[in-house]
C-alpha cells in the first residue's frame, strides 16, 4: 500500500511538527555564579491528536535543566491539547524547545552577575556520576565544560568590515538582502546541550540480527540482515563496517532491510547505530567463535594456541592455518542475536524520580552573526560544533550529520515557522515556509571528542540528533549580542533585530 501526500496535505497533518512550546524558567544563583534553585512550567502544543506528546513532554521536562547540576528543582510539563494541526516526534524530540529556554536563562545569569557566559557554564556543569532532577546518575564522562573550552579556542572567522567592495553573499540577507552593510553589528554566542539516547520509560526497545559467513562462488561473504531502516544516516554502511571488523572479511553483504529477522526497532532516538550496531556485533561474535570452535576441532585442539579471525583467514598464535573459505567449505555458519540497552523504568508519580534514559550524548554550539540592525537581516557567519560522540565508527557520515543537524538549528533560529489561523495552515508550501538553503548556510567547523559510554558497543553514544539541540541558542545568543534585545522566542523575525536610534543612541 503506498499513499502520497500533496505538500499541503503534508503540512495540514500528514505529517507531525515539532511541538510549539510556551516555557516558562526561573533560575536562582548565589553571588558565585552556582545555580540554587530552578523552577520550570513548560506547556507543549499537541495539536489534535496526542501522537507521542505525552513521551515528548516526558523528554522535556526531565531534560529541562539542562546539563547542568542544581539541587533544588520544580519542574512541571504539559501537552495540551489544541485545535493545531498535530505535532509529535521530531528531531530533538522535546529536547529542542527546553534547550532554548535554558540556555537563555544560563545568559541571563552571567550577565546579571557580571561573569563570562562559558565560566557560569564551567561552574554549574554536571561532572561524570551527576545527578539529573529525577535522580538518575549520568553514566561515563560528562564533556560539557571540555566542549565549551574546546569551541572558545577556535579562531573566530575574520569581520568584513575593512573590506571597502565586500561580497553581498557575505553580508546579512545573503545576496537578496538590501544591506549594503553600514549598519551590520556582529554577535558571538554559546550554547550547551544534552539528551537522552534511545527509548526511555521502560520501553523496551531491542534490535535483532542476523549474520551468516558463507561461501559463495568461491569468494568468503559476510550477510548481514536486519530489519534497520535506512534513511540517509548510513546505518547500511555502519552494519557493513562492524561485519567487517568483527569478521575480518572484505565482502559484506547487506541484505534488504525486513523483518523477517525481527525488527530492529525505530529509526529515531539517535539510537540504530547503538542498537543495530550492538545486534550485528554480538552475532558477528557468535558467528567468530564457531568458525574458531570449527578451527580448533580441525587443529585436533588448539593446545593454548590463540586463534584469531583477520583477512579471510583463520590464524594459529598470528600465522595462518587456514583460509576461512577452506574452512568453511559448503557448511556456514549462521547466528542470530537480540540486543538490547540496560532497562529504563518510569518516573515514580509521587516524587518524580527514575531511571528514565538509557544514556546520554552531550553538544555544544558557537555561532558569530551579522546583524544588520537597520534592516533587521541577519546572516550566521560560522556555526562550530563539539560534541562527544563516544566513537565515531564512520567519520565522513558524522561528518554530515554535524553539519546538517546545525543548519537544521539555524532554520528553526531565524526562518522556519508554521503560521496557523484558527488551526488552519497558512504556508502550507516551501515557498511560504522558509527552510535554510545553501545561501543561508554557514560553514560548520567540527570538533569531536570520542570519550565513550562505558555501556554501548565501541563506547558510541548516538550523534544524530544533537546537533539540531544546541545551534539554535546558539544563534539566539549571539543575535542578543549583537542588538542588545532579549529575543524570547523562536524563530527571530526581522522586526525584533532592528535597534532604533532611541537604543543605539544614534
Amino acid at each position: 500500500v503506498k499513499m502520497a501526500y500533496l505538500r499541503e496535505e503534508s503540512f495540514a497533518g500528514g505529517h507531525v511538527h515539532r511541538h510549539p512550546a510556551w516555557l516558562d524558567y526561573e533560575h536562582r544563583a548565589d553571588a558565585d555564579g552556582r545555580l540554587i534553585a530552578v523552577r520550570v512550567r513548560l506547556s507543549l502544543d499537541g495539536g489534535a491528536y496526542a501522537s507521542s506528546s505525552p513521551a515528548v513532554v516526558a523528554n522535556a521536562t526531565t531534560l529541562a535543566v539542562g546539563p547542568y547540576a542544581v539541587e533544588n528543582v520544580d519542574l512541571l510539563g504539559t501537552a495540551v491539547y489544541t485545535n493545531n494541526p498535530p505535532c509529535g516526534a521530531m528531531r530533538g524530540f522535546g529536547a529542542v524547545q527546553v534547550a532554548i529556554a535554558y540556555e537563555a536563562q544560563m545568559d541571563r545569569v552571567a550577565e546579571a552577575l557580571g561573569m563570562d557566559p562559558i565560566e557560569g557554564r564551567r561552574r554549574n556543569a554536571l561532572a561524570e556520576g551527576g545527578r539529573l532532577p529525577t535522580g538518575q546518575a549520568v553514566r561515563g564522562p560528562v564533556a560539557t565544560v571540555e566542549l565549551l573550552d574546546r569551541l572558545a579556542a577556535l579562531p573566530l572567522p575574520a569581520a568584513g568590515d575593512d573590506d571597502p567592495v565586500r561580497d553581498p553573499r557575505t553580508l546579512p540577507g545573503s545576496s537578496f538582502g538590501a544591506t549594503l552593510g553600514e549598519g551590520v553589528r556582529r554577535g558571538v554566542g554559546y550554547a550547551a546541550a544534552f539528551k537522552n539516547i534511545g527509548f526511555s520509560e521502560g520501553f523496551d526497545d531491542p534490535a535483532t540480527a542476523r549474520v551468516a559467513l558463507a561461501v559463495r562462488d568461491g569468494r568468503v561473504v559476510a550477510e548481514v540482515h536486519t530489519a534497520a531502516s535506512e534513511v540517509g544516516q548510513g546505518v547500511l554502511g555502519v552494519q557493513e563496517q562492524i561485519a567487517r571488523t568483527e569478521l575480518g572479511v572484505a565482502d559484506v553483504h547487506v541484505l534488504a532491510a525486513d523483518t523477517q529477522v525481527d525488527s530492529a526497532g525505530s529509526a529515531s532516538a539517535s539510537r540504530l547505530t547503538w542498537m543495530v550496531g550492538g545486534a550485528v556485533r554480538a552475532a558477528c561474535v557468535a558467528v567468530r567463535t564457531r568458525v574458531l570452535e570449527r578451527a580448533a576441532q580441525a587443529l585436533g585442539g588448539a593446545d593454548g594456541a590463540v586463534l584469531s579471525v583477520a583477512g579471510g583467514r583463520v590464524l594459529r598464535d598470528g600465522e595462518a592455518a587456514f583460509t576461512l573459505a577452506e574452512l568453511l567449505g559448503d557448511e556456514p555458519v549462521e547466528e542470530t542475536r537480540t540486543y538490547r540497552h540496560d532497562p529504563t523504568g518510569q518516573l515514580d508519580p509521587v516524587t518524580g524520580q527514575g531511571d528514565v534514559h538509557a544514556g546520554f550524548a552531550f553538544v555544544a554550539h558557537r555561532a558569530v552573526v551579522d546583524v544588520d540592525v537597520e534592516l533587521g537581516l541577519a546572516r550566521v557567519v560560522e556555526l562550530a560544533i563539539a560534541q562527544d560522540v563516544g566513537r565515531a565508527v564512520n567519520p565522513m557520515a558524522l561528518e554530515g550529520q554535524l553539519e546538517g543537524g546545525s543548519i537544521q538549528g539555524l532554520g528553526l533560529a531565524l526562518s522556519e515557522e508554521l503560521l496557523t489561523d484558527g488551526g488552519i495552515v497558512q504556508n502550507g508550501s516551501f515557498g511560504g515556509y522558509r527552510i535554510p538553503t545553501i545561501v543561508d548556510a554557514a560553514p560548520v567547523p567540527a570538533i569531536v571528542l570520542e570519550l565513550g559510554d562505558p555501556a554501548t558497543p565501541y563506547g558510541l553514544r548516538g550523534a544524530g540528533e544533537l546537533p539540531s539541540i544546541s545551534s539554535t541558542p546558539a544563534i539566539l545568543a549571539a543575535l542578543r549580542a549583537a542588538t542588545g534585545h532579549a529575543l524570547r522566542r523562536a524563530p527571530v523575525r526581522p522586526e525584533e533585530l532592528v535597534v532604533h536610534d532611541e537604543e543605539s543612541g544614534t
